[in-house]
């Protein structure tokens, strides 16, 4: 299977997405195929946990099928370019798969995008779940008008699954039809206020890295998602100010923050939390604010879904976050 360039400025064809309904693929049921793909990082020594998705996935009544570079090797990715592509594009195409599971992230998602043909995918539309550098595909997923699911993956499984028993159980509801709404604990950094839009959004990094370019979102009337892992508090603010810069929250109906983790130390120290740095750098803009999303890089990393319409009520000692059908 050949990979080819696809090139379409979305932006030139459809200015603002916001009032767009968004495709949602079927919800998977017992005897349905999910396939196991990594558009990604490499996969060295990961087999144990590959094995053991194969296994959970089984135990829930699907069928498996892996896809034949997951394994490869090119340096820091899970084989070259096109063979990551080939497993993505071929899963994509095959309209016996229900759905398509990441293996992992790390990088080199990007690097594919452009390589991605979604003409098939069109006439069986399924879900691509993943998070962290797959918010590459997401976004791309949200522009080309399909739901995806930002949730685990097959190396976010433990030894113990009581140790990420919330992952996993929303996981599995979510793919079977059952979303779930989610009640937050407090803040005292939470903005308050309610709203109601579209859910995108992902790894903070991710989405500056794509503006500018096809793939950036539209997030005029929706709601964003963050999260992020192992980065100075300069480097949050500076992505925060970039997006700003470039209009990213101008109509923004409200912020979801989840995980920020492993947050590194500089010599010289910036002096407030995360959460005041993110409120000041979003002070002129008055939507909604809610911290304490469980998603990201954490063991407990609940699934959502991008691109469906959430509501938002955020208050000082508790928030929630509620599909709308």
């Amino acid at each position: 299977m050949l990979c080819f360039a696809f090139k379409t400025n979305f932006y030139a064809q459809n200015s603002s997405n916001q009032s767009i309904e968004m495709i949602q693929p079927k919800f998977l049921k017992a005897g349905d195929t999910l396939a196991i793909v990594a558009p990604s990082g490499i996969l060295k020594n990961r087999q144990s946990e590959v094995n053991q998705a194969i296994d959970l996935l089984k135990g829930w009544g699907l069928h498996v099928v892996i896809g034949k570079n997951v394994f490869s090797k090119d340096d820091h990715f899970a084989g070259t370019d096109e063979q990551r592509c080939e497993d993505l594009q071929g899963a994509m195409d095959d309209p016996k798969i229900s759905a398509i599971w990441c293996a992992r992230g790390g990088y080199g998602t990007v690097r594919i995008l452009d390589k991605l043909d979604y003409t098939k995918f069109r006439q069986n539309p399924k879900w691509l779940i993943g998070y962290s550098d797959i918010t590459a595909l997401h976004n791309q997923f949200h522009n080309k008008g399909f739901q995806s699911l930002h949730g685990l993956m097959c190396v976010s499984l433990t030894k113990d699954l009581n140790e990420i028993k919330e992952s996993v159980s929303t996981f599995k509801s979510t793919i079977f039809g059952k979303p779930v709404n989610y009640t937050l604990v407090g803040s005292q950094y939470n903005r308050v206020g309610e709203s109601s839009g579209q859910l995108v959004g992902g790894n903070l990094t991710i989405l500056h890295t794509m503006l500018g370019s096809e793939t950036s979102i539209d997030t005029s009337g929706k709601i964003l998602f963050i999260e992020e892992i192992g980065e100075y508090k300069y480097h949050i603010d500076r992505m925060l100010q970039s997006l700003k810069r470039a209009g990213y929250f101008e109509n923004l109906k409200g912020l979801l923050v989840g995980d920020m983790s492993k947050m590194r130390k500089n010599t010289t120290l910036w002096g407030t939390s995360v959460e005041q740095l993110i409120l000041e750098a979003l002070s002129e803009y008055d939507f909604p604010i809610a911290f304490n999303m469980p998603a990201g890089h954490e063991k407990d990393n609940r699934s959502m879904i991008l691109g469906k319409t959430i509501e938002l009520k955020v208050e000082k000692n508790i928030s929630s976050v509620k599909y709308k059908n």
